[in-house]
């Protein structure tokens, strides 16, 4: 049941703009709990990698004083990985395309985010 609420919100979420290409709700030891990620992508190492990158962001913030970690980005030239806080226990990790207008999608993670964490 949690499962289909995970991959509903989700699934709104990647439907909510062209921008969005992929997303995830991982938990905070790397382990995948649901995603809305291409066919051949690595589930493993991207909640492994997202797991650690918003580990250190965390740090990162705490240690240089910037306050509480709203979220740890990651641009390619092809895109961006985008990585917040889903309540304490998880991470939602969006891949958005290169010309996304980050605002927009800043909004939807969050609102995301904020829905995955309350049934978490």
């Amino acid at each position: 049941m949690r499962t289909d609420q995970f991959q509903n919100i989700l699934a709104d979420l990647n439907g909510s703009t062209a921008d969005i290409e992929a997303s995830a709700l991982i938990s905070v030891d790397g382990l995948m709990m649901s995603s809305a990620m291409p066919q051949g992508m690595d589930e493993d190492r991207v909640g492994a990698m997202s797991a650690a990158l918003l580990a250190l962001g965390e740090r990162t913030a705490r240690e240089l004083a910037r306050g509480k970690l709203e979220r740890v980005l990651v641009q390619g030239e092809d895109g961006y990985v985008i990585m917040s806080a889903a309540g304490p226990e998880a991470v939602l990790t969006v891949l958005a395309r290169g010309n996304a207008r980050l605002g927009l999608v800043f909004l939807d993670i969050k609102r995301a985010a904020a829905a995955l964490a309350k049934i978490i």
